[in-house]
């Protein structure tokens, strides 16, 4: 360990509370307290040697070794209260009195102890305070002005006689007392390099190393600084970002607000903030197709120091990416727009099930207490037959739909299973028509089948089946008396095509978009004209996501509509090639998606 460590340990021990917050303040207090001590230890180290050789001191000797007690009174009064720039004033005065009355004693302006009063000033100096330069000179000014006047008048003589040891000893301690200044103001100002070294490492380490960017800004908004974070978040040197470069890099629409958040700032005085979007490099080794823009938050305030509410003011601002935050807002947005969407699904689904169920349970429990009723109300044979068909179809009714609502939440719930094997897809095409047959001829609809020469596919043939009844079933229902639907099928390199098409209604292009989504009926209300539980195509997305396909609508009102379902001709193939491939396809289309276009 030092051996001054525990003199400085000390020393640090009497600087006052209120001077530790600084480095440099808590140092120049520590160099006056020890100064001061330093002189009256000297005294007192001096005073048996004076003895020694002199016995005891007259009243001049006296009062110097009193004075040089003084200092250590002093330094303790620094150190108990903290006021530096008094205790320079007391020391200043304390010296300026003694070298005054020695003087006085030893030949006035002449003496040895005048040149004494050129000290008081230099050690005033050290405080760093121009009130204690300012009076330590007027009161060394003022004793050189009352010895000249002392003499002139006859108060001081001009030549009185000195001791010439006690000379000695003042000019030793005046060299002394010189050279210790000098030594104080030169640690002082290594300490003050040193601190500012220490303080300029700190700031460019806190500036490198953050991630927020600080910019300042002159009176017109342009940069003047940017801090070393901006090259990691906007991609670029800082010095591109001065003048006018941060601004050329925010989006259009945001200048606006860019602009009249700092305007305000720098009127107001007051922290302003603002969310902006700035345009960033790509990252190398990015193809840079479109502009890539982040979003900023931008916390502003005019600088300290300067007056508020002038143009010339300047203003700091932090500069932080909130990109992540942006998009957690938007994920919770989607998700509170999401769970609207579900709430409004579930109110269509009470309303459709409740047109759906109650109109083929009235009509089972009516005709069934028919039945029941038979003899009273004498029902012959070809009324309890017809009565009978239409509980029956009431019943498939609502088989098909419970089967429909089965269907869809196993698809959601991603827990149906399909049953892939090789088949001849023609005949399906074909007997879904002539189930329908009857259907279409009812309602005065045309219903025609055109199958081209079809290869083996292998796919789930139950869901293909379902497939083409839902769509078939749904043209059929959509088209008007005298219409016409036309079922096709053909090939297409490794592709099955089947398109559904009708001269029926057609679709709204408002509703265009929402086709396919569960439950819901483009013109769909409590009087609509049709019956079914909108589930049809909701369960034809499904399935053709399972099998790797996609759907086309086109459609436009009142002149009909055209379904185009691709399949791969080997379900099973495509899906273990797309899931070997599923890792290298960044930019590949999801098979599950639905392409919707309004036809031109």
């Amino acid at each position: 360990m030092s051996p001054i460590a525990p003199v400085r340990d000390y020393l640090d021990a009497l600087v006052h509370p209120s001077a530790r917050h600084d480095a440099l303040t808590a140092a120049r207090h520590r160099a006056f307290i020890g100064s001061q001590i330093l002189m009256g230890l000297t005294a007192l180290a001096a005073f048996p040697v004076y003895l020694v050789f002199k016995g005891v001191p007259g009243a001049l000797a006296a009062l110097f070794f009193a004075w040089m007690l003084l200092p250590i009174l002093n330094g303790f009064y620094l150190s108990s209260t903290g006021r530096y720039e008094r205790a320079h004033l007391l020391a200043a005065a304390a010296l300026t009195c003694l070298v005054t009355v020695i003087a006085a004693q030893t030949g006035g302006i002449h003496s040895f102890a005048a040149s004494w009063l050129v000290v008081v000033p230099i050690e005033a100096a050290l405080s760093a305070s121009r009130r204690a330069a300012v009076a330590s000179a007027s009161l060394a000014i003022a004793a050189v002005f009352a010895l000249i006047v002392g003499g002139q008048a006859g108060a001081i003589a001009a030549h009185a006689g000195g001791d010439v040891a006690l000379a000695g000893i003042g000019i030793a301690s005046a060299t002394l007392y010189a050279t210790a200044a000098a030594l104080r103001a030169g640690w002082l100002a290594r300490v003050s390099a040193r601190l500012l070294s220490l303080g300029e490492s700190r700031y460019h380490l806190l500036a490198r190393n953050m991630t927020d960017v600080i910019t300042r800004h002159g009176r017109h908004g342009g940069v003047l600084f940017a801090s070393p974070a901006a090259e990691a978040l906007f991609g670029v040197p800082s010095r591109e970002l001065l003048g006018h470069g941060l601004f050329d890099r925010v989006h259009v629409a945001d200048r606006p607000a860019y602009l009249t958040v700092l305007a305000d700032a720098a009127a107001g005085g007051e922290a302003r903030s603002v969310e902006f979007r700035v345009r960033c490099e790509a990252a190398q080794g990015v193809p840079r197709r479109v502009p890539h823009f982040i979003w900023i938050e931008m916390r502003c305030r005019s600088l300290a120091g300067q007056p508020a509410g002038q143009d010339a003011t300047e203003v700091v601002s932090v500069l932080r990416d909130m990109s992540e935050r942006k998009a957690q807002e938007q994920a919770v947005e989607e998700a509170r727009q999401e769970a609207e969407r579900a709430n409004v699904a579930k109110s269509r689904f009470l309303a459709t099930m409740t047109h759906e169920l109650r109109t083929p349970l009235n009509a089972i429990i009516g005709f069934s207490d028919m039945l029941v009723n038979e003899a009273a109300m004498k029902l012959d044979g070809a009324r309890r037959h017809d009565y009978a068909k239409l509980i029956n179809e009431s019943g498939q009714h609502l088989l098909a739909v419970v089967n429909g609502i089965l269907d869809m939440s196993k698809l959601e719930s991603g827990n149906f299973e399909l049953t892939l094997e090789p088949f001849a897809p023609a005949p399906i095409v074909q007997t879904c028509c002539d189930l329908l047959a009857l259907r279409a001829q009812e309602a005065g609809v045309e219903l025609a089948a055109r199958i081209g020469e079809l290869p083996e596919v292998v796919a789930d043939k139950r869901a293909l089946k379902q497939i083409l009844l839902n769509l078939l079933s749904n043209a059929v229902k959509f088209t008007d008396r005298g219409g016409r639907v036309t079922a096709a099928a053909r090939a297409e390199r490794d592709m099955l095509v089947v398109t559904v098409e009708d001269t029926g209604v057609g679709i709204a292009a408002d509703d265009l978009m929402r086709i396919g989504d569960p439950f819901f009926q483009a013109r769909g209300s409590y009087a609509r004209p049709y019956d079914g539980t909108g589930l049809g195509l909701s369960i034809v997305k499904g399935l053709v996501a399972l099998h790797g396909g996609t759907i086309d609508i086109r459609s436009r009102v009142d002149e009909g509509t055209t379904i185009t379902v691709r399949l791969p001709i080997d379900c099973e193939r495509s899906r273990r090639s797309s899931e070997a491939k599923l890792d290298a396809r960044t930019e590949a289309m999801n098979p599950s998606d639905i392409r919707v276009r309004k036809s031109a």
